[in-house]
């Protein structure tokens, strides 16, 4: 998800850089959403990853 967030990142840097605006707007919100999803999803991951406690053998 990450990528798809840095993916996003550089094609508004490329469409600001070529006059597209409106374009550029959009793919930076898009990129914004991304970058948060994957922020909470990666919280969420360590949270309930360490709560599991020891592996059962």
């Amino acid at each position: 998800m990450l990528r798809w967030a840095i993916v996003f990142f550089v094609l508004a840097l490329i469409a600001g850089f070529l006059g597209f605006g409106g374009l550029q707007g959009d793919l930076a919100s898009i990129a914004k959403i991304l970058v948060f999803v994957f922020l909470v999803l990666f919280v969420v991951s360590l949270v309930f990853g360490r709560s599991a406690g020891p592996p059962a053998i």
